[in-house]
This record gives structure tokens, sequence and C-alpha cells, in this order.
């Protein structure tokens, strides 16, 4: 939680800073979260004054602070940094015991691992949002730590691209993007939601990513529970029969502007920040209500992307994608903690049971117990 309060303690300068622009494409208006996100700093700045009149004392500074910025407002030298430094994570060996994780080749792949691993505890349940916080921080030092990356997770504001996805720059395939779309190819509507509803229309993509600084990466682990469905079915997306089996693929995407209109724009994103009286309300509308076919921003961000990995519970975070996605969810409940801090920012509810909301008094010890035994402790701590 205080890597993120860092983090997010210059979001005043983020908003001063300039898209790049990108030929074609007009982002939208991000205004609401924006203008959110400053009076969540106004609302830190009076905590932290209080706190340490109080004797509260913190060791964060204007000279140590983390920034995380914003994709599009990073130039585009500091972008090819980022996707330079998660090639390389892509090229160290795994800290896996390749018995135990055949799949895992890389350390990029070790993160994936922990991800299949833990899937059924940190979605739906109450240490979603504490657990992708940290793991998204682990990420970041391994690429800053391992890969010589001198700056900080950048994060993917969906409100900018809600309307043109695909010429965006995050999607729009060239050097300074995450990737681009798949190639097109025939392929059905995607059962974006376990009960079926909401059936996402095939958007232009579906095949292998071509463009970008991506395009020669290998998905090697998965897929557990795919949902892109092609005309042609391929062996290689058959779900494996081992959750840490080897199976070398591409990296697929069918960007959906379809998903993205509906269930990602700033408007959703304010909503949902403001609507939220308690941390239960917050967490459960933002990973969605299935139930009524309703995505949240946290499964509408997912099928944006799609493909496969993208659109695989399991395996989602094998598309580099994830992680700019994951940090938005970050900072999104950061601007939500820090609008009223003294109570937001400890706060937690629910159950450590996927999408099981019933007990909403779950205490913290027993939402660590029902934590699997792998975890990110090799990421932590490097052998040797």
């Amino acid at each position: 939680m205080v890597f993120f309060e860092r983090a997010s303690a210059a979001a005043l300068v983020l908003l001063s800073a300039i898209t790049v622009p990108v030929t074609g494409y007009t982002p939208a208006s991000t205004a609401g979260t924006d203008a959110l996100a400053a009076i969540a700093v106004g609302k830190l700045g009076v905590y932290y004054a209080q706190q340490y009149h109080a004797g509260n004392h913190t060791s964060c500074t204007l000279d140590n602070v983390a920034v995380r910025r914003e994709w599009s407002t990073l130039p585009p030298a500091d972008r090819k940094s980022y996707t330079a430094a998660v090639n390389c994570l892509m090229s160290l060996p795994s800290r896996n015991d390749p018995l135990t994780v055949p799949g895992a080749k890389s350390r990029f792949d070790d993160f994936v691992a922990v991800h299949i691993n833990q899937t059924l505890s940190i979605h739906g349940t109450a240490n979603f949002l504490s657990w992708h916080r940290f793991f998204t921080w682990t990420y970041e030092r391994a690429l800053r730590d391992e890969c010589g990356y001198r700056g900080y997770q950048p994060y993917w504001n969906w409100g900018k691209s809600a309307f043109d996805p695909v010429n965006s720059p995050y999607f729009d395939g060239s050097a300074t993007s995450v990737g681009g779309n798949g190639e097109e190819v025939p392929h059905n509507c995607t059962n974006g939601l376990p009960t079926g509803l909401n059936c996402i229309p095939p958007g232009r993509g579906g095949g292998c990513v071509t463009t970008g600084p991506f395009k020669n990466m290998s998905v090697n682990m998965g897929p557990v529970a795919p949902t892109l469905a092609l005309a042609q079915p391929e062996p290689e997306l058959v779900p494996v029969a081992s959750l840490y089996a080897y199976n070398p693929r591409c990296l697929r995407r069918d960007i959906s502007p379809w998903v993205i209109s509906r269930w990602t724009t700033d408007k959703n994103t304010t909503d949902l920040i403001t609507r939220s009286k308690d941390i239960v309300a917050f967490q459960t509308t933002m990973q969605g209500d299935f139930a009524n076919g309703v995505y949240g921003v946290h499964t509408g961000g997912h099928f944006t992307i799609g493909g496969d990995p993208g659109g695989d519970l399991f395996t989602s975070p094998a598309d580099p994608a994830f992680y700019l996605h994951h940090a938005q969810i970050d900072r999104v409940w950061w601007v939500w903690q820090n609008l009223d801090p003294e109570k937001r920012t400890r706060a937690i509810g629910g159950s450590g049971i996927i999408f099981k909301y019933e007990n909403q008094k779950k205490s913290k010890k027993e939402i660590a117990s029902s934590t699997p035994s792998l975890n990110l402790s090799f990421a932590l701590h490097p052998r040797g």
C-alpha cells in the first residue's frame, strides 16, 4: 500500500502531461478520473500532515517518491525503454524447478506461473486488490533490479482509448506501443463471462500479433481457460492437461472496441469511484456483476485485449499488456482509497473464496491463510 501511495503522490504532475500524438487517433477525455485523482492527492496531503503532527512520520519525500505514469504521456524513448526491459525479462532464465513448472522458460514466465497457481484465490475475493498490487509491484521491481529499467510500471488509463483502442498508442503496433492487434482470422464470438452472457462480437483480430515490440514473443504456458473461439480450431489452443505444461505458441489478440466502449470508459471509472461507499461495493463493482451480464472495468480491460492468453483468467499475465491494465486497476483503487484515506487505506472485506461475497467480515488472517504455498518469494530473493 505504501509503495503505490508514494507512486501516485505526484498525480497532479500527470494531469499536465501532454499526450504524445498518434496519427489518426484522438484520445477521449479522462477529465473525470483526472479530477478525482487530483482531489485524492489533496486529501492524501492533508492526511499525511495530520499523521506527521500526530508523530506518525513517513520516509516518503519528494526526493525519493516513485512515480507511475500513464503510457500515452511517456516520451517515445521511455516507452521503448520499458518494452526493452520486458523483453529482457523474457530472455532471463526461469527460477522455477523445471520438473515442477516445465512451462516456465523465463523470468517473465515465472510471474505467469504464480498467477496460474493462485487464480482461484485471488479473483472475486477480498484479497484481489492487494494481491494484484503486490504482484504488479514485484514485476516492476524485477524490471528495475534485473533488467536495468529506470522508470516505474506505466498504466493504461482505459478511458483515453475507449472509442478507438486499435489505433491508440497502446495497441497501434508501432515500436512505441505494447504491440498491435492480432492478424484478422475468422472466429466466433467470445464468451467473456462464466455465464455465457454478453457474448463478445468478433473483433478484427484473433490471430498472431505481428507488429510491435512483442511480435516475436512466445507464450509458453496454458491455455487453461481459453475464450478465443477460432472458426478453425488450433491444437495449441486446446486447454492443457497440466497447469504448468510447456505449450509454446504466438501471442494472439482480438482488441475489442465493443467491450472497451461499454465497460471501461471514463464514466465507467468515475462512477465506480464515486458510487462505491465501502470496499466490498468497490471491489465487487470493479470485478463485475457477472450474473447480470456486467463486466466491470477489470474484466472489461482484459477482454478489450482478448485473444490468447489475454482472455484466459489463469494465464492473462502472459500478455505484456496485462501489467499496464493492472497498474490502472491499482491506480483506481488508490484514488478511491485516498478520497477518504483515514477510513479506506486499510479497508478490507469479502471472502477468501472466488466470487463469494456473503462473508463480508473475513479477517486479514483468514484471507492470508487461504493463499496457496507457491508465492512471489522467488522474485524477491534471487537464487545464489
